[in-house]
C-alpha cells in the first residue's frame, strides 16, 4: 500500500501550519507563562447570553435553524449593522449566520473565485487569508503596508499589483495584527480604485467596535461600495463569544445566494444554542461592549507606551487589541525573539513574520489581558532586551 501522504490533496499538503497556533502550543505545556498571544477577549460573554442559551436547551430547541440562520437573529444583525454601521441589508436575501467569521470567509471566497483567480491580499494579515484564497483556487497576491506609515496600506501600492486576473481585495480594519484603521478618506480613496477595476472586497470587520480614538466607518457605507463588497463579522471579539463560533456574512442578494449554497452543503446551519445567545447579545449587550472597550483603551495606553519606554518601538493602534512593536534593534528575528522571550522570560508573543513578509522584525502582542498581568509581562520583556 501507498504511503498514506501520497493521497493527500497537494494543495492541502503544501500549507502551513498556523504560526500563531505553534506558539500557543508551546505556551500551553509550560508552568508560569504570560500570554500575550492568541487573539482572544479576557472577558467572558455576558450572562445575559449564557441565560438565553441555557434557555433555549431547556425549552428544547435543538434543532435545525434555517441554513441562512435564525430569522429573528437575522433581523436583529440588519438592524444592528444599519444602527451601528450605517450598513443596509435586507435580513431575508442578503445575511447568513455562520460558524464564525472564518466560514463567512471561506464561502466568500469559494463563492467568487475560479480557478486562478487573484486576491490583493494585505499584509500583514490574519493568518488564515492567504490559505483560504488558495483553498478557494485562488492565487493571493500580497501587498506589503509598511512602518513608514504606521502599517497604513497607501492605494498606489495596491494599484501597482492589480492585473487582468484581479477579482478581490481582502481588507481587514482595524487590523489583526497590527490595530491600524483607516479612516473614512483613506476608505473614500481605496472605492474609487475598487470602483475603477471592477472589483470585490471582503472587509473582515470583525473588531469594528473596538476602535478607541476615530469613529468607525464600514466600507460597505461608503457610497457605491455595498454591491462590491462582502462584508464579514462576527461576535466572537465584541460580544466575548470566541467559543460560540458564531459569525455572519452580508452581501448583496445575488453573492449571499451562492454563499447560501455552499453553507447549505457544508455545514447546514450554524449551532442553534449559539444563535439565542447572539440574539440576546444584540438586544441587551451594549453596555458590555461599551465597558470591553473602555477598559482596552486603558490597556492599550499602557502597553503601547511602556513598549517604547523600554525600546521597542511601536506605533498607537487605532482599533483591535493587538500592539506590534518593532524588534530590529535587539539583532533577533521575528522567531528568534519570540522563542528565547518564551523559553528564558515565559512570556508567550507571536513573531511577526507569521503574517507576511512585512511583519518581520516586529511581534504582535495582544493586551487582552488584565493590567496585572501587562504589567508582569513589560518587566519580563525589559528584563530580557536588557540582557
Amino acid at each position: 500500500m501507498k504511503q498514506t501522504k501520497t493521497y493527500l490533496a497537494k494543495t492541502v499538503d503544501e500549507l502551513k501550519p498556523s504560526g500563531i497556533r505553534k506558539f500557543f502550543d508551546l505556551a500551553a505545556g509550560m508552568e508560569g507563562v504570560i500570554s500575550l498571544g492568541v487573539g482572544e477577549p479576557d472577558f467572558v460573554t455576558s450572562w445575559s447570553a449564557r441565560e438565553a442559551a441555557i434557555l433555549s436547551l431547556e425549552q428544547g430547541y435543538t434543532s435545525y435553524t434555517a441554513n441562512a440562520g435564525l430569522l429573528e437573529l437575522r433581523r436583529e444583525v440588519a438592524a444592528y449593522m444599519k444602527n451601528q454601521f450605517h450598513a443596509s441589508y435586507d435580513p431575508k436575501s442578503e445575511i447568513i449566520i455562520t460558524v464564525g467569521a472564518s466560514q463567512a470567509l471561506d464561502i466568500g471566497l469559494r463563492a467568487i473565485l475560479d480557478p486562478g483567480d487573484e486576491v490583493i491580499v494585505i499584509e500583514p494579515s490574519f493568518v488564515s487569508y492567504a490559505p483560504l484564497v488558495t483553498l478557494a483556487g485562488g492565487h493571493p497576491v500580497a501587498v506589503q503596508a509598511t512602518k513608514e506609515y504606521d502599517f497604513k496600506i497607501q492605494t498606489h501600492q495596491i494599484e501597482k499589483a492589480i492585473t487582468a486576473r484581479t477579482k478581490a481585495i481582502m481588507l481587514c480594519s482595524p487590523n489583526n495584527p497590527t490595530g491600524t484603521m483607516l479612516n473614512e478618506k483613506e476608505l473614500r480613496e481605496l472605492a474609487a480604485l475598487v470602483e475603477k477595476y471592477d472589483l470585490l472586497v471582503l472587509s473582515d470587520e470583525i473588531y469594528s467596535e473596538l476602535v478607541y480614538d476615530e469613529s468607525y466607518v464600514s466600507f460597505a457605507a461608503i457610497e457605491g461600495m455595498k454591491e462590491r463588497t462582502l462584508l464579514i463579522s462576527g461576535f466572537s471579539k465584541s460580544f466575548a463569544m470566541t467559543g460560540w463560533r458564531l459569525g455572519f456574512v452580508c452581501a448583496n442578494e445575488e453573492i449571499t445566494a451562492a454563499m447560501l449554497k455552499i453553507h447549505q452543503y457544508a455545514m447546514m446551519c450554524a449551532p442553534t444554542m449559539a444563535q439565542y445567545a447572539a440574539l440576546e447579545a444584540l438586544k441587551s449587550g451594549r453596555e458590555d461592549v461599551e465597558e470591553m472597550k473602555k477598559s482596552y483603551r486603558r490597556r492599550r495606553n499602557y502597553f503601547v507606551q511602556s513598549l517604547n519606554d523600554i525600546g521597542l518601538s511601536c506605533h498607537i493602534p487605532g482599533g483591535a487589541f493587538y500592539a506590534f512593536p518593532s524588534i530590529v534593534n535587539t539583532g533577533l528575528t521575528s522567531e528568534q525573539f519570540a522563542e528565547q522571550l518564551l523559553i528564558e522570560e515565559k512570556v508567550a508573543v507571536v513573531p511577526g513574520n507569521v503574517f507576511g513578509s512585512s511583519g518581520e522584525g516586529h511581534i504582535r502582542c495582544s493586551y487582552a489581558s488584565s493590567m496585572e498581568q501587562l504589567q508582569e509581562a513589560v518587566k519580563r520583556i525589559k528584563s530580557f532586551i536588557e540582557k
